[in-house]
C-alpha cells in the first residue's frame, strides 16, 4: 500500500519547467520531496489522515526561485538603515539620511548608514557629495552606498578616520579636493568599519530571509566576505529556523582559511554549503570602473580598473582549483571577461568545476562561444537591463555599444549554462523576469520559460543542486511558489505578479493567500 503524503497540492495550473510545455494541475509531497505529480484525481489518493491540502484555488505553481547571486547582509540593511532606492533625487537621499540620524545613537558611535542610491536615475544625474552629506551631519560618519555596492559617498568624518587606508586612485577629486566619492578598493575600509557584529548580523539575515520568502526565494548563493553571515546562518540551520537554502560563495581572501579549515566546494548540510570563491577582476560601469576593450563612450580617455588583473586573475583561478574550489568571478566589462575566459581555459577542465562568470555584461560573440565550449557558467542579472534602455545609464556609458549587453539570448543559443541572480538591486527574480522578457532589444530578450528557468533549474545547476533543485519532479525537493497571477499571461507586467506562498521541503515559509 502506498504510504499517504505529507502535503498535497490540488487545483493549480502547475508548470515544472523540467519541459517546458509541462503542466499538471497537483503535485504531492512526501518526507519533503515530491513523489507525484498529475490531475487533482489522481493526486488526492495520496490524501490521509494526516495530509495537509492546499487549494491553490487556480494559481501558478513553479519550482522555488533561486537566486544564484545576492549579498543578503546589504538587502537587509536597506531594511533596517536608510534605503537610498527611493529617492529620486539628492535632497531625496539627503533627507532618507537626515531620518535616519534622527534614529541613531551618534553619542553611542552610531554612523548614519543608507544602502542602494543610483543616481543614473535621477534628473539631477550625479553622485552624492561630502558637502550633501555633510548636510546630515558635519560631526557624525554618514555613508551612502551606491546600488552597485563599488562606489559609495562619505563625509569629512569618515574621511579623518579612514583616508590613509583608501588607495588614492580611488578617491575622487575635484580641484586637488575629495569629493567624497570613492570608488572600489577605498570602499574597503568603509565596509570593514560598518560590518556588523553577529547580533546586527542575526537581526538583518532574519529580515531579509524573511522578505526573499515573500518575493518566492527559496535559495540563494550569497556572496560573503569578512562577514559573521556564516556563522549566523549555520546557527539558523542548527535551530531549524533558515527557510532559504544557503549556499555560501567565499571572497577569495578567505582562501587559506578555507584550505585549512578543510573546506571544499559542495561541503554542507541540506541548508548550508561552502560554494565558490569569488573576486572581483574589474568595477562597473556606472563608477567607469568595468574594464573595456575600447574606451568609454563618455570618457574617451578611460576604459577602466583592474580591481584584479590578469596576473592575479591566473594565480587565484589556478590555487583555489587545485584546491576544489568552483571559482566564481565579477567581470563585466570585455576586457575583464576574456582575462577570466583564458584563466579559466588553463585549468584541467572548468565545466566539471561549473567555474562562472558573475554578471558576463558587455562579452564579446566569441567570448560567448568560449564559454559555452569550457562549461563555463554565465551568473547574469536580468534586473541591469533598467539601465539598458534609450537615455540610460549604458547609453551614456557605452554609445552605440548599449545593445551588446546583457545579450542574454545568445547565451542559450551558444549552449552557455545561464543562470540568473540579481544582486539584491532589489531583491526580486520576478522583476528579473520582467526584465529579461522586457528588455531593451530584442537580442536581449527571453520568452518566460527561459526567464523562468535561468531563475530555478539554471541556478541549481550554477550550485551543483540540478539533482535536487530547480525543477518540479518526483524525487526534487518539494521547493514551490505559488503565484497569483500567471506570467505567460501577462507577459508585459511580470513585475506586478506576486508570490501567494512559498514552501521549502514541503514546508509553507510565507503565506499571503
Amino acid at each position: 500500500m502506498t504510504e499517504p503524503a505529507d502535503l498535497v497540492v490540488t487545483n493549480a495550473e502547475v508548470h515544472t519547467l523540467a519541459d517546458p510545455d509541462e503542466t499538471h494541475e497537483a503535485f504531492a509531497v512526501r518526507d519533503g520531496r515530491v513523489v507525484r505529480l498529475g490531475s487533482t484525481y489522481d493526486v488526492e489518493f495520496l490524501a490521509g489522515a494526516d495530509t495537509t491540502t492546499i487549494d491553490a484555488g487556480g494559481r501558478v505553481a513553479i519550482p522555488g526561485l533561486i537566486d544564484a547571486h545576492t549579498h543578503l547582509l546589504n538587502a537587509g540593511r536597506t531594511l533596517v538603515h536608510a534605503d537610498l532606492s527611493a529617492a529620486d533625487s539628492p535632497d531625496e537621499a539627503v533627507e532618507l539620511l537626515r531620518e535616519r540620524a534622527a534614529e541613531v545613537d551618534t553619542d553611542a558611535g552610531e554612523w548614519v548608514l543608507g544602502f542602494g542610491y543610483d543616481e543614473s536615475t535621477w534628473d539631477e544625474s550625479r553622485p552624492l557629495t561630502r558637502q550633501d552629506l555633510h548636510a546630515v551631519s558635519e560631526t557624525t560618519p554618514v555613508v551612502a552606498v551606491r546600488e552597485d555596492m563599488h562606489v559609495a559617498s562619505v563625509n569629512d568624518p569618515v574621511f579623518e578616520r579612514l583616508r590613509d587606508e583608501m588607495p588614492d586612485d580611488d578617491v575622487r577629486t575635484e580641484g586637488g579636493d575629495p569629493t567624497g566619492v570613492i570608488v572600489e578598493e577605498a570602499v574597503d575600509p568603509v565596509y570593514e568599519a560598518i560590518e556588523p557584529d553577529a547580533a546586527e548580523a542575526e537581526e538583518l539575515i532574519r529580515a531579509v530571509q524573511s522578505t526573499a520568502n515573500e518575493r518566492g526565494v527559496t535559495a540563494v548563493h550569497d556572496m560573503v566576505r569578512q562577514s559573521r553571515a556564516p556563522e549566523v546562518y549555520r546557527d539558523l540551520d542548527l535551530a531549524d529556523e533558515l527557510t532559504l537554502r544557503v549556499r555560501i560563495n567565499y571572497w577569495a581572501d578567505h582562501l587559506d582559511s578555507l584550505i585549512d579549515a578543510g573546506l571544499r566546494t559542495n561541503h554542507g548540510s541540506d541548508m548550508v554549503q561552502t560554494g565558490a570563491v569569488k573576486s572581483y577582476t574589474d568595477g562597473t560601469f556606472g563608477g567607469r570602473t568595468a574594464k573595456l576593450h575600447e574606451p568609454y563612450a563618455d570618457d574617451p580617455e578611460e576604459t577602466g580598473t583592474w580591481v584584479l588583473d590578469p596576473d592575479g586573475i591566473r594565480d587565484l583561478v589556478a590555487r583555489a582549483d587545485d584546491h576544489g574550489f568552483q571559482v566564481t568571478l565579477h567581470a563585466i566589462g570585455d576586457a575583464a571577461v576574456d582575462a577570466v575566459l583564458d584563466a579559466y581555459e588553463d585549468t584541467d577542465d572548468p565545466g566539471d568545476s561549473r567555474h562562472r562568470i558573475e554578471h558576463s555584461e558587455l562579452a564579446s560573440d566569441e567570448a560567448i562561444e568560449r564559454m559555452a565550449d569550457l562549461g563555463v557558467v554565465a551568473s547574469m542579472q536580468p534586473n541591469f537591463h533598467k539601465w539598458g534602455f534609450e537615455g540610460g545609464l549604458y547609453d551614456d556609458r557605452l554609445g552605440d555599444r548599449r545593445t551588446d549587453a546583457n545579450r542574454l539570448p545568445a547565451y542559450l543559443d551558444a549552449g552557455a549554462p545561464l543562470a540568473f541572480g540579481s544582486d539584491c538591486m532589489p531583491l526580486d527574480p520576478l522583476l528579473g523576469v520582467h526584465y529579461a522578457v522586457n528588455a531593451p532589444s530584442e537580442g536581449q530578450s527571453l520568452g518566460v520559460t527561459e526567464a523562468l528557468r535561468a531563475y530555478t533549474g539554471g541556478a541549481a545547476y550554477a550550485g551543483f543542486d540540478e539533482d535536487r533543485l530547480g525543477t518540479l519532479e518526483p524525487g526534487k525537493r518539494a521547493d514551490f511558489v505559488l503565484l497569483d497571477d500567471s506570467p505567460w499571461e501577462q507577459s508585459d507586467r511580470i513585475d506586478e505578479v506576486e508570490a501567494a506562498l512559498t514552501a521549502v521541503d514541503g514546508h509553507v515559509v510565507y503565506d499571503g493567500r
